[in-house]
C-alpha cells in the first residue's frame, strides 16, 4: 500500500522496530502451547468421567517447544533498542515497550504451565472473574449471576427455539468461504476456510484463514455469527493492521488486545441481530465455570457444572478443558474467557460514552488492527500525524456511524431511567 508520508529517518525507525516485533511474537503460540491432546480426553471418557484428566507438569514441557531464555532476550533487547531509537517518552515506542513488558508476562505463564503459578499470571493477563468494571460496580461474576437469571427467565418461556445443526463442517466451510470472499475480495492475499482437527472450539481466526473444526455441525444462524465474529471482526481487524505503513505491529495482538477484540466481536454480533440467547448463555457459563475454578473446583466438578446446564458429554469435556487449559486439573483456571464479556461490557460503554461526547472518530481507532481500549487516544494522535492509517475494512455497523450513533443516542438516554420504576408500571401488563 502507498504510505501517507515521506519515509523520514524517524519512520523508517517506527516501521523497523515494528517489524522486530511482529517477528519476536511469532514463535509464541498462546492457544497451541497449553491444549491437551486427544490421548487425554480418550483416558477421561474411558474412566467414565471418574478421574482427573492426566495432565501434569511434564505433559506441557513436552509439548512446548519455546526457548524462553533466548525468547526473553529478544524483547530485552528489543526494548533497549526503542528507547536507543525513539526515546523513553515517544507515543509508539510507549506502546510497543508495553507489549514488550506484556509478552514477557506471557513468557513466564507458558513457562509455569503445569503449576500453580499459571493461573496466577493468567489472571494478570486476562483478568480474574472477581474483578469489577469501575469502583461499586458489580464484579465480572456477579454479572454472569444477573445474565444468568435473565437468561433462565427467557428458556422458561419456551417460544425460542434452537434451530437444528444439520450443516457439516465441509458444507459449513463452502459457505463461509463465500461469505467471506465477498467482504474481503481486494484483499492482497486470498483468505481461505478450511477443516482442523486440532481445535477446541467450533472455529478460530488466523492472520488470513478461519479453521472449522472437522466434526462440528452448524446451524445458518452459527455461521452467521462466524461470518461477523471471526471475519468482519478477527480477520478485519488483522488485515487492518498489516496495511499500516508504519506500525505493523498492529497486526498482532498481546492478551490485552484479546479482550477489546472479543468485545468487538461479541458487540458486532449483537448489533447485526444473529446472536441468540443460548449463545450468551454459554458465554455466561465460561464466567461462572471459571469463577468455581477461582475457588477451588477441580476438572470433575466443572465438568459436572456444565452437564447440569444440559450439554452433552463432549460439549462437557472441551467447556471444562478451555478452563483448565495450561493448568493442572485442580490448580485454577486459565481465564481467558472472561475476555468475550470484559471486552464486550467495556467496548460497548467506550462507545455509549464517545457518541455522547460526539468522538465518532474515535470509534474506527478499535479497528485499525489489533488494538487495546486502553490506546485509542494515542492511535487518534497516530492517525494525525499520518503514522498510522484509518481502517480500510469495517463492519457494516462501523462503516456507517448514523445507525450505531442513534442506537447509542437512545441507550444514553433509557440507562437514566429508574429500572425498578419502570418494572412497576409494566408488570401488570406482563402478569398471567
Amino acid at each position: 500500500m502507498r504510505k501517507t508520508n515521506i519515509d523520514t529517518p524517524y519512520l523508517l525507525n517506527i516501521k523497523a522496530l515494528s517489524d522486530a516485533m511482529v517477528k519476536a511474537q511469532e514463535p509464541i503460540r498462546i492457544l497451541d502451547a497449553i491444549k491437551w491432546d486427544d490421548h487425554i480426553k480418550t483416558q477421561f471418557f474411558n474412566s467414565k468421567f471418574k478421574e482427573l484428566p492426566k495432565v501434569n507438569r511434564e505433559f506441557y514441557q513436552k509439548n512446548n517447544q519455546l526457548d524462553f531464555t533466548k525468547q526473553r532476550e529478544i524483547f530485552y533487547e528489543l526494548s533497549r533498542k526503542i528507547n536507543q531509537k525513539l526515546g523513553q517518552f515517544n507515543t509508539v515506542g510507549q506502546m510497543l515497550k508495553k507489549n514488550c513488558s506484556e509478552y514477557l508476562l506471557v513468557l513466564r505463564m507458558l513457562e509455569a504451565a503445569g503449576t500453580t503459578e499459571f493461573s496466577d499470571l493468567s489472571k494478570l493477563l486476562y483478568g480474574s472473574a472477581l474483578d469489577v468494571f469501575h469502583v461499586g460496580d458489580p464484579t465480572i461474576a456477579q454479572l454472569g449471576k444477573l445474565m444468568t437469571d435473565a437468561l433462565s427467565q427467557i428458556e422458561q418461556s419456551q417460544v425460542i427455539q434452537e434451530e437444528p445443526r444439520d450443516i457439516t463442517a465441509s458444507q459449513a466451510v463452502e459457505i463461509l468461504q463465500s461469505k467471506i470472499t465477498k467482504h474481503f475480495h481486494d484483499s492482497p492475499k486470498k483468505l481461505k476456510v478450511k477443516l482442523s482437527d486440532g481445535i477446541i472450539s467450533d472455529a478460530a481466526a488466523g492472520a488470513d484463514y478461519i479453521k472449522i473444526r472437522q466434526d462440528a455441525l452448524f446451524n445458518m444462524r452459527d455461521l452467521n455469527i462466524l461470518e461477523i465474529h471471526e471475519g468482519l471482526v478477527h480477520i478485519g481487524t488483522t488485515l487492518n493492521g498489516k496495511l499500516q505503513p508504519y506500525c505493523t505491529f498492529l497486526s498482532k495482538g498481546p492478551p490485552s488486545s484479546t479482550i477489546t477484540q472479543e468485545g468487538l466481536a461479541i458487540l458486532m454480533e449483537i448489533l447485526s441481530l444473529v446472536s441468540y440467547p443460548a449463545r450468551l448463555r454459554k458465554l455466561v457459563n465460561r464466567i461462572r465455570a471459571i469463577e468455581q475454578a477461582e475457588n477451588g473446583a477441580n476438572f470433575l466438578e466443572i465438568f459436572e457444572f456444565f452437564r447440569t446446564e444440559g450439554y452433552d458429554e463432549e460439549v462437557c469435556y472441551t467447556s471444562s478443558a478451555r478452563v483448565f487449559r495450561g493448568s493442572l486439573p485442580d490448580a485454577g483456571p486459565f481465564t481467558k474467557d472472561l475476555s468475550y464479556t470484559k471486552g464486550f461490557v467495556s467496548v460497548y460503554n467506550f462507545i455509549q460514552f464517545a457518541v455522547r461526547k460526539g468522538k465518532l472518530s474515535r470509534i474506527l481507532m478499535l479497528f485499525c488492527g489489533k488494538t487495546n481500549l486502553e490506546d485509542v487516544r494515542d492511535l487518534a494522535q497516530l492517525v494525525d500525524e499520518k503514522i498510522v492509517i484509518m481502517p480500510k475494512y469495517l463492519p457494516p455497523q462501523i462503516k456507517d456511524l448514523n445507525a450505531i450513533a442513534a442506537w447509542m443516542c437512545f441507550a444514553n438516554f433509557l440507562s437514566s431511567l429508574n429500572i425498578q420504576k419502570i418494572e412497576s408500571d409494566y408488570e401488570y401488563l406482563l402478569s398471567s
